[in-house]
């Protein structure tokens, strides 16, 4: 499953509702990207949502 190793956002299920209110299960996934990063002065490859990468609080190496 995607999911961002810094901020733990995750997958979310809703309803899609049609125009006739026909209702079916979908998924909203998050913008996962990997990235290598620096944790502790040496690159590590993590799983990074694309929000998590433009607010900075991950330094890329």
């Amino acid at each position: 499953m995607a999911k961002c190793e810094i901020c733990d956002k995750e997958v979310n299920y809703s309803l899609q509702v049609s125009h006739s209110h026909r209702r079916t299960a979908r998924t909203f996934k998050p913008n996962v990207q990997s990235v290598r990063v620096n944790v502790n002065g040496t690159p590590k490859k993590m799983n990074v949502c694309t929000r998590c990468l433009r607010s900075g609080k991950v330094e890329r190496a």
